[in-house]
């Protein structure tokens, strides 16, 4: 160990019960998501990672309770700047904030967005955030899902937190409007990883991490579906790769959405603000936790977005017009989707 490499202070979790008798290197995965797997492996073999205050090997056993202990190395990585970048931002305290996310804004700095970031505007607003890991931030957003995140202050709230999430403590309840006609409801268990030969891309991947997904009817249209979606894991694009997976792709996705398809009957006002929509259809609506210092349940509401809202009243107009112009036998000859592709629409 260089005591000339840039460190960050060290960081100690408790282990969950929920990853008790889990070995060390998929523990520490777990507990600290904000660094790859390769790098934790590295310093478990360079003795940065310890288990109840001693050096532990990769494949060591851990139990409820033991302390895992980490001393970080900094990565070479995009040094963000504060920005002043505007934040709507429902709840503050000491310990933590609760931000609501719009669309367009990048979560983290990176090759192709080194700034305007939520992590600029938040180093901004806070600049003590610059001494914690991501600047707080526990969890992430797509660029263009909306909705809520939750942000630690202090480096026990961020340890806290990020064991709560590690623990699926921590509650997120999504509104997603996906493509086709589904039944009330259903769970997806599946697998998440890279696609195999696009690399930019997530997929129901065998050798991928596991996954799962709970979804909810909220409310029916003449092809698409207002889902209440809920998560047990936290992999990347999670609800968007398994509501595909299931062919009722989150309506917009640029990903894995395919060509955009409208109701059939349609009129042009209704195709003109789907055509226009321009991202996928996926909102962070509920969040719950259990305060990471004063232990109180706490739990947030953001209201849908402007233009979410405004394609969910189209979808509805839509209904209500259309009511009486098709008998119940027509759904059951168009199947479960019922949707027409869009002819002006271009192919992926």
């Amino acid at each position: 160990m260089s005591d000339d490499e840039p460190q960050t202070p060290p960081q100690q979790i408790s282990i969950p019960p929920e990853l008790a008798g889990k070995r060390l290197d998929q523990a520490v995965a777990g507990l600290f998501p904000d660094y790859s797997r390769s790098r934790l492996q590295t310093w478990i073999k360079e003795g940065r990672v310890t288990l109840n205050g001693h050096p532990a090997k990769q494949r060591d056993k851990v139990a409820a309770g033991d302390f895992i202990g980490l001393q970080a190395v900094h990565e070479e990585q995009v040094q963000a700047q504060p920005q002043d970048i505007p934040l709507d931002i429902l709840f503050e305290d000491a310990f933590l904030l609760v931000v609501n996310k719009p669309a367009g804004l990048v979560v983290h700095p990176a090759a192709g967005n080194p700034d305007g970031t939520l992590l600029n505007g938040l180093l901004h607003h806070a600049p003590s955030l610059v001494e914690l890991p991501r600047a707080g931030i526990v969890h992430r957003l797509d660029k263009d899902t909306t909705g809520l995140m939750v942000v630690a202050k202090t480096q026990l709230a961020y340890q806290r937190l990020v064991a709560a999430m590690a623990a699926r403590e921590i509650r997120r309840e999504y509104r997603a409007l996906v493509v086709g006609r589904l039944r009330v409801e259903g769970s997806i268990e599946q697998p998440i990883g890279r696609h195999p030969t696009q690399r930019t891309r997530m997929a129901v991947n065998p050798l991928g991490k596991p996954a799962v997904t709970h979804y909810r009817v909220l409310e029916p249209f003449r092809a698409h579906t207002l889902l209440k979606v809920t998560l047990e894991t936290g992999r990347t694009h999670q609800i968007r790769v398994h509501m595909a997976y299931i062919r009722h792709p989150v309506f917009g996705d640029p990903v894995y959405g395919g060509r955009l398809q409208l109701p059939p009957g349609a009129n042009e006002e209704l195709k003109q603000l789907m055509r226009n929509f321009g991202r996928q259809a996926l909102h962070a609506r509920r969040l719950g936790l259990q305060h990471p210092v004063t232990g109180r349940a706490m739990q947030w509401e953001a209201p849908l977005p402007l233009d979410l809202a405004e394609l969910l009243e189209g979808l509805r107009a839509h209904v209500h017009a259309q009511r009486g112009d098709f008998d119940q036998g027509f759904y059951a000859a168009m199947g479960e989707q019922g949707y027409v592709i869009d002819e002006d629409d271009e192919p992926d």
